[in-house]
C-alpha cells in the first residue's frame, strides 16, 4: 500500500526498493532473537519428569529388578508410546504457535521510492525512513528526523511510566510505543542490535508458563498419584494376606497403579490447546497467549466497540450542513477544511477511484471532498501545514494551521459539543446544536468544523456539520443473537453520541426495551457500577474509562472480553479477562496488549473463538471421564474379584497392555473431537469450578462401576464355562473401555461428520486387543490363552453394555435439555427479555 505524504519528512528521502533488498540480504531480517527450539533429548526429559510417567519408570525398575522381563517390556512400551505422543504433540504445539506468530507479525510504514508503503516490520533495514503515528510500536531503533507533538511510552524499556516527549535528533527505541503525535525516523539499528533485540537475547530461553488449566490438571495428577499409591499399598497387603508372595503382590500393585491413572493427560491438554489456537487462526482469530484459548470458553460478557466491529468500518459522508441551503461557497469552504484538518492520505488507484491510508473517518472526509471536486493531492499543492494539535480522546478535537492562498488558516474539527462551545453563541450555533442532535438520533456520527483566518482579533467561526454513517455488518444481529444463545451478554461501548449509539444498538439487537444508556460522565462519577446488569450501551466513553467498565462487570463475577483498537484501549485490554484487538484497523499497541487479535475485525470471530474455548474444555473433561472411569474399573476388579473366588483376575502385563491401548492414541484423539453445539446454547460454568465439578465425579463413578461389573460378570461366566478367566477379564475390561470412548463421542453434524479420528483410534486399539489373544507371540508375552468363539461373543456383548448404557443416558439427557430449552424459549418472560 502506498500514499503521497500529507506533510514533508525532513531531508531524508528514504531508500529505493533495490537498496532495501540488498541491505536485507546483507544484514538479515529485523527480528529479535527467538527462544531456541529444544532438542529431542530435552523434550524427552521433560516428558519423563511428569508425575504419571515417573510412576511408570519406577514400575519398570521394580519389575526389572524382580526379573519379570515380560512386564518390563510392556512397561517400556507404555513409556515409549506416551513419551513419543507427548513429544509429537509438543512439536505440533510449537509449530502451531510459530505459525500464529508469523500471521500476527507487526507492520511498519516506510518511505521507499518516494512513497510511504506498509510492510512487515521484519523487512526494515538500516537507513529506512519510518513513519510513526499515535498507536504504533516503534519497529526498530530510530533517530527522529521529524517530530510533531511526539510522545513515546518507554515503560517497556526503561520502566518510566509517564510518556516522554521526543524531538528531532532524539532516539526512539524499538519496542516503545507512540502515544501522541507523529513523526519520521531513520533506522539506525535493527534485529538483535536494537535495544529490544539486546533485551530479547537475554530472555530468549524463557519458556511460557503453564496455563491455569494445566496447573489445575498437574495438581490433579499429583493427587491421583497419591491416591493410587495408597490403593497399591492396599492391593499389596491383600495379595500377601491371600497367601501370595510379596514379589508377585508388588508387581501387581505397581502395575495396577500405573493403569489407574491417565498418563496421556498432558498430551491431551497440549494438543487440545495448541490445535485449538491453530483452528482459531484459520478462522482469523489469532491467539497471542495460549491461556486465552481456555479462558475464552468462560466469557460471560462481551463489551464490544462499534466502528468496524459491529459495523462495516467503511465510513461514508452522507450529510453536509452549513446552515445555508444553496450556498456553494459555504460548502466549498467546509470541504476545504475537511481536507486541511486531516491526517489521512488519499490518491487515485482503487476500484472505487481512490485509495486511502489512515483513520477510516478521516479517510471518509477526504473521499467525500474528492467526489465533490476538492481532492487532497491538488489542495496540498497550494497549502502547507505549519502547526497542529493532533486529535486526543480527552480533548475530542483536532486542530491544524495551514498557509495557503487565503493566508494562514486555523481549522478545528471534532465533537459538536466541544467545537460549538468554542465558537460562542447565536442563532446559527443554536440551529447547529439542533441539527447535530437530529443527525445523531438518526444514527450518524456527527463532526463540527470551525475555522478562522489567523489575524489579530479573529475568532473561530462555525463552518458546518458533517454526518458520517457506518452501517452495521450484515451479520451483526446474528452475532449478537448467537452470543445471547450462548449465555454471553453483549454491551456496546463507543465514543459516539448516546443517540447514535442507541440507534446502532437497537438495529443489531443489543439494546433491550428496558435497557439503559449511560455516558462517560456517569461512568466517571461511578454511577454505572451498581446497575451494570441493566446497561446495554456506554456512549461518549473515553478509552481509559473502559477500565472502570471492565472492573464493574468483573466485580459482579463475570468473565469479561473487551474489544479495542486504540492506544488508550491498552489498559482495558490488559484488565479484561480476554483483551480482543482489531487486527486490521487496530494500533500495534492494542494488538500487543491483547490476548486475541481479530484479523478480520469481525465480532463474529469472537463467537467462533468462544466455541473453540468451550470445545477444548469439554474435550478435556470428556477424556477425564473416560480415562478415570477406566482406571477406577481396573482398581475395582482387582479389589473385588477375590471376594467372588477369582484370586488373580488380571496379570500385571495384561493391566499394562490395556492401559497402553485405552489411554494412548484414543485418549489423545479426544482432544480433536468436534464442538458439541449444545455447549454453545448454555452459559459456561464458572472458571473457579473444579475441572471435575459439574457432576463429572458422579459420571466417572458410574462409568467405572459399569465397566467393573461387566468385567467381573465375564470372570464368573468364564469360571462356569471352563474358559480362561484372566483372558475373559482382559478382553472385557479393554473392550468395555473402548466402547465407553465411542459412547462419549461429541455429536457430529455437517463437516464434522468427516472427523473420525476417535473412531479410527478405537478401531486400531480394538484390533490390537484382539491380537493379544489371537497371536501366539503376544499371548506368550501377556499370559493370555486362545478363547472360544462363544466366549468371544459373550465378551463382546458384555463389553458393549457400559457404552450402550452411557449412550442411552446421554441421549435421554440431551432430549430433556432440548425440551427445557424449547420451553424456556417460548416462555413469555424470556421472549420479552429477548
Amino acid at each position: 500500500m502506498t500514499s503521497d505524504l500529507v506533510a514533508g519528512a525532513g531531508a531524508h528521502r528514504g531508500l529505493t526498493t533495490a537498496e532495501a533488498a540488498a541491505r536485507l540480504a546483507a544484514d538479515g531480517a529485523n527480528v529479535v532473537p527467538a527462544a531456541p527450539r529444544r532438542g529431542v533429548g530435552a523434550r524427552l526429559s521433560a516428558q519423563l519428569r511428569d508425575p504419571m510417567i515417573l510412576l511408570l519408570c519406577v514400575a519398570f525398575v521394580v519389575v526389572l529388578l524382580l526379573g519379570d522381563v515380560s512386564d518390563a517390556v510392556i512397561i517400556a512400551l507404555v513409556v515409549v508410546l506416551n513419551s513419543a505422543i507427548g513429544v509429537i504433540q509438543e512439536v505440533r504445539a510449537e509449530n502451531a504457535i510459530s505459525a500464529l506468530d508469523r500471521m500476527a507479525a507487526p507492520r511498519a510504514r516506510v518511505r521507499r521510492d518516494g512513497n510511504v508503503h506498509e510492510i512487515a516490520a521484519a523487512d526494515l533495514v538500516v537507513n529506512d525512513v519510518v513513519r510513526l503515528e499515535a498507536g504504533d510500536v516503534v519497529p526498530a531503533d530510530l533517530v527522529l528526523d521529524e517530530a510533531v507533538d511526539l510522545e513515546v511510552d518507554e515503560a517497556a524499556m526503561t520502566g518510566e511510566s509517564v510518556p516522554v516527549p521526543r524531538t528531532v535528533g532524539d532516539v526512539a527505541m524499538s519496542g516503545t510505543t507512540v502515544t501522541r503525535g507523529r513523526g519520521f525516523g531513520v533506522v539506525v539499528r535493527t534485529g538483535a542490535d536494537s535495544g529490544l533485540g539486546r533485551i530479547a537475547a537475554l530472555i530468549a530461553s524463557t519458556r511460557m508458563r503453564p496455563t491455569p488449566l494445566q496447573r489445575r490438571l498437574a495438581r490433579l495428577s499429583r493427587e491421583l498419584v497419591a491416591v493410587t499409591a495408597a490403593l497399591c499399598l492396599v492391593v499389596l497387603v491383600l495379595s500377601v494376606l491371600r497367601g501370595g508372595s510379596w514379589v508377585d503382590g508388588l508387581i501387581l500393585s505397581v502395575s495396577l497403579g500405573v493403569a489407574a491413572i491417565p498418563e496421556s493427560l498432558p498430551a491431551v491438554v497440549s494438543v487440545a490447546l495448541a490445535m485449538g489456537a491453530y483452528r482459531m487462526a484459520r478462522r482469523s482469530a489469532l491467539v497471542r497467549w495460549l491461556p486465552a484459548v481456555e479462558t475464552l470458553g468462560s466469557v460471560s460478557v462481551l463489551a464490544s466497540d462499534k466502528t468496524g466491529t459491529v459495523t462495516e468500518g467503511r465510513m461514508t459522508v452522507e450529510r453536509l450542513w452549513t446552515g445555508e441551503s444553496d450556498d456553494a461557497a459555504a460548502t466549498e469552504r467546509l470541504l476545504r477544511d475537511m481536507v486541511l484538518c486531516n491526517d489521512a492520505g488519499l490518491h487515485p488507484g482503487s476500484a472505487t477511484g481512490w485509495s486511502t491510508i489512515g483513520d477510516p473517518m478521516e479517510a471518509a472526509l477526504l473521499v467525500a471532498a474528492a467526489e465533490r471536486g476538492v481532492a487532497q493531492p491538488e489542495l496540498r499543492a497550494h497549502w502547507t501545514r505549519t502547526d497542529e494539535t493532533p486529535f486526543d480522546s480527552g480533548r475530542q478535537y483536532m486542530r491544524t494551521v495551514d498557509r495557503g492562498p487565503q493566508g494562514l488558516v486555523e481549522v478545528v474539527k471534532g465533537a459538536p459539543e466541544v467545537v460549538l462551545a468554542r465558537v460562542g453563541s447565536g442563532d446559527h450555533v443554536d440551529r447547529a446544536h439542533q441539527r447535530a442532535t437530529e443527525l445523531a438520533e438518526q444514527g450518524f456520527r456527527v463532526l463540527a468544523v470551525a475555522d478562522r483566518t489567523v489575524t489579530p482579533g479573529a475568532e473561530l467561526e462555525l463552518v458546518g456539520l458533517v454526518g458520517i454513517t457506518d452501517p452495521p455488518r450484515a451479520d451483526a444481529a446474528d452475532v449478537v443473537a448467537a452470543c445471547r444463545e450462548a449465555g454471553i451478554r453483549t454491551v456496546l461501548v463507543t465514543g459516539d453520541h448516546p443517540a447514535t449509539a442507541r440507534a446502532i444498538a437497537a438495529r443489531i439487537g443489543v439494546a433491550r426495551a428496558d435497557g439503559e444508556v449511560v455516558d462517560g460522565d456517569a461512568v466517571a462519577r461511578g454511577e454505572h457500577a451498581d446497575r451494570v446488569e441493566s446497561i446495554d450501551v456506554y456512549a461518549r466513553i473515553r478509552p481509559e474509562q473502559k477500565v472502570d467498565i471492565v472492573d464493574a462487570w468483573r466485580a459482579r463475577g463475570h468473565v469479561v472480553a473487551m474489544t479495542g483498537d486504540g492506544v488508550n484501549d491498552a489498559p482495558a485490554l490488559r484488565r479484561a479477562d480476554i483483551g480482543v484487538a482489531m487486527g486490521d484497523r487496530g494500533t500495534e499497541v492494542a494488538r500487543q496488549a491483547a490476548d486475541l487479535v481479530l484479523a478480520d475485525d469481525n465480532l463474529g470471530t469472537v463467537v467462533v473463538a468462544v466455541g473453540e474455548g468451550r470445545r477444548i474444555y469439554t474435550n478435556i473433561r470428556t477424556f477425564l471421564r473416560y480415562g478415570l472411569a477406566g482406571g477406577l474399573a481396573e482398581v475395582l476388579v482387582i479389589l473385588m474379584a477375590p471376594f467372588l473366588g477369582v484370586l488373580v483376575p488380571l496379570l500385571p502385563g495384561q493391566i499394562l497392555w490395556i492401559n497402553m491401548l485405552t489411554h494412548g492414541v484414543p485418549g489423545v484423539a479426544f482432544g480433536s473431537e468436534p464442538l458439541d453445539r449444545r455447549v454453545m446454547r448454555t452459559p459456561s460454568p464458572s472458571p473457579e469450578r473444579s475441572v471435575l465439578g459439574g457432576g463429572l465425579v458422579r459420571q466417572i463413578l458410574y462409568g467405572g462401576a459399569l465397566i467393573a461389573t461387566v468385567s467381573l460378570a465375564a470372570a464368573l461366566a468364564a469360571q462356569n464355562q471352563g474358559w480362561h478367566v484372566q483372558t475373559a477379564v482382559f478382553l472385557t475390561l479393554g473392550l468395555a473401555q473402548l466402547g465407553l470412548a465411542l459412547a462419549l463421542r461429541a455429536p457430529r453434524t455437517g463437516s464434522a461428520l468427516r472427523q473420525r479420528w476417535l473412531e479410527a483410534a478405537v478401531g486400531v486399539a480394538a484390533v490390537l486387543q484382539g491380537l493379544a489373544v489371537a497371536w501366539a507371540p503376544l499371548r506368550d508375552l501377556l499370559g493370555t490363552q486362545p478363547f472360544p468363539a462363544a466366549g468371544v461373543a459373550a465378551v463382546v456383548v458384555l463389553a458393549a453394555v457400559p457404552g450402550v448404557a452411557t449412550a442411552i443416558g446421554r441421549r435421554t439427557t440431551r432430549s430433556i435439555h432440548t425440551e427445557e430449552e424449547e420451553s424456556c424459549a417460548h416462555h413469555p418472560r424470556n421472549r420479552a427479555h429477548s
